[in-house]
Order: structure tokens, then sequence, then C-alpha cells
């Protein structure tokens, strides 16, 4: 009888452990969403940022920099304090937003609205599979990563092809890409909360809504080649 009430207890205790950092970790992922859309509605009107972004160097640099904030915080996140790694996912949520501006220029409030809203409506309920489904989607994760590298190269290589067709292909797969991957890194952070101690929540939350943040931008911009219509 004490076992059954101790093990209740265990499972209740490691269920809130769970739900908070998950509930910090969407928090931090739509916060960091709101400064990237606030940055990328402002950046056109801050003089010297909106040529930057504008200008192919200052793009590269932008994205370059990019990079380099996602590798170090996905390196460094263990050795960092939670707050220097909350810190740096919000400065690369700014630089991203910077770097998204131009959407904001070529595409329509409305079409960029829109398909925010169905990004957000996609994501949720993949997010809702990842962390309810009994399934271990582990082998499903590696094969999402190998057609990640896929859908990459293939991009780079259109890139020089410039055939629309292949475009068309290439947003449809990265829509179903990242669908998946959302779904895979939602229990991957569910599993890493339920077997990590409770002080490295804030890091874990923090890595946790990088993730999530990924996901839900790269599937925005897919979305965006078939939602999306230019300026009038």
């Amino acid at each position: 009888m004490q076992n059954y009430y101790s093990n209740t207890y265990d499972t209740q205790a490691l269920d809130t452990h769970v739900s908070k950092v998950m509930k910090s970790v969407y928090v931090k992922m739509f916060l960091a969403l709101l400064v990237s859309a606030l940055t990328a509605w402002l950046a056109p009107e801050i003089p010297g940022v909106g040529a930057m972004t504008q200008s192919r160097g200052g793009y590269l640099v932008l994205a370059l920099i990019e990079i380099g904030l996602v590798i170090g915080i996905s390196a460094g996140i263990n050795k960092m304090k939670s707050s220097t790694a909350t810190l740096l996912f919000f400065l690369f949520a700014i630089v991203n937003g910077a770097t998204l501006s131009i959407i904001f220029m070529a595409f329509s409030p409305v079409s960029i609205l829109k398909t925010f809203l169905i990004t957000a409506g996609t994501f949720g309920a993949m997010s809702i599979y990842g962390y309810f489904t009994n399934k271990d989607l582990t082998s499903f994760g590696s094969f999402l990563f190998m057609a990640l590298i896929g859908l990459i190269i293939c991009s780079i290589v259109n890139i020089f092809w410039n055939n629309g067709t292949m475009g068309w292909i290439i947003s449809a797969a990265g829509v179903l890409i990242f669908l998946g991957l959302t779904a895979w890194d939602t229990q991957k952070i569910k599993q890493m909360a339920m077997a990590m101690p409770g002080a490295t929540d804030g890091r874990l939350a923090t890595i946790g809504a990088l993730s999530l943040y990924l996901d839900f931008i790269n599937l925005f911009l897919y979305l965006l080649r078939f939602f999306g219509s230019s300026r009038d």
C-alpha cells in the first residue's frame, strides 16, 4: 500500500516536472517568434539595417551569424548559465527576424498572416501528437534527418538550376519534413525532461524552444510558397 502511494506520488511529481518544462519551452518559443516578427517588421525602417538585409553580402553576414549562434547554443548549452543561453537564444531571434524582414517587403501582410495561422495550426497538431503518442519516434527522426540533408542539397542545386517544378517539389517535401520534425522534437524534449534533473530545466527549456522555433520558422517559410502572395 505504501509503495502504491509512493509510486503514485513519484508519477505525479514527474508529470508536474515535465509539464513545467514543456510550458517553459512553449513560452520561450512564443516570445522568440514575437521578437522575430517585430524585428522583421521594424528592420526595414532602421537606417542601415534595411539596406543590409537587401544586399547579398549583408544577408550572408546575417545568415552566418545565425548559424554561429545555433551551433554555439547547441554545443555549449551544458556549459552555459541558463540566463546566458536564454540571452543568446533571443539574440538569435532578433538576427533571424532581420533576415526575415525581406518577407514583409515581398509578401502581402494578409498572406503572411494567413500562412502564419496555417503554420500555427499544423505545428500545434504535430506537437500535440509528438507529446501524447506512445510510439517511439526515434527511428523516424533519423529518417527525417537524412531527408533534411537531401532537402538542403536539392535546394542548393536548384539555386543554380532554377527549375520551378523542382522548387514546388522541394517546398512540399520541406513541409512534410518539418511537420515530422515537430513531432519528433516534441517527443525528444519530453523524454529529456523526464530524464534530466530539475537543475537543468532552464537550459533544457531554451534548447527545446530553439529546436521548435526552427521547426516553426522553416515550416512557415515552406508553406509561404503555397499560400503567400506578393504585394500589389
